[in-house]
């Protein structure tokens, strides 16, 4: 999230350009570009959903809890981003985080991830 807040901290409008794929974490970040400035290739695609812990998991039932409490902090934290970003609901975003949720580039702009296809810089 420490990129995403550098994003929001440059005085400079910053702009976002989705070249192939953004996914999870990539997706906020392409989200957090200035309005008017999020943009996305026309064959690019976008992919949201909630974190995961990967891998292996191991470790006393403390430590899970702990692990299970900081992955849903960083879900909910990424469900307001995307919320105040798309102009959605936080409660929408949530449910779309159930699962994969796998967008095209004109998708990606009725999601409100993006704001343009580009087919020229």
């Amino acid at each position: 999230m420490v990129m995403y807040d550098t994003m929001q901290m440059i005085k400079s409008p910053v702009s976002t350009i989705c070249m192939g794929l953004a996914a999870s974490m990539g997706s906020i970040l392409l989200s957090g570009g200035k309005k008017g400035k999020r943009f996305i290739y026309p064959s690019g695609e976008v992919m949201i959903h909630q974190p995961s812990l990967g891998g292996y998991i191991r470790g006393v039932s403390a430590d899970l809890e702990i692990q299970a409490r900081q992955t849903k902090r960083v879900k909910d934290m990424g469900a307001k981003i995307l919320a105040e970003n798309c102009g959605k609901t936080t409660e929408q975003i949530l449910k779309d985080f159930d699962r994969d949720y796998w967008m095209d580039a004109q998708e990606a702009i009725e999601y409100g991830i993006v704001d343009k296809i580009v087919t020229k810089l």
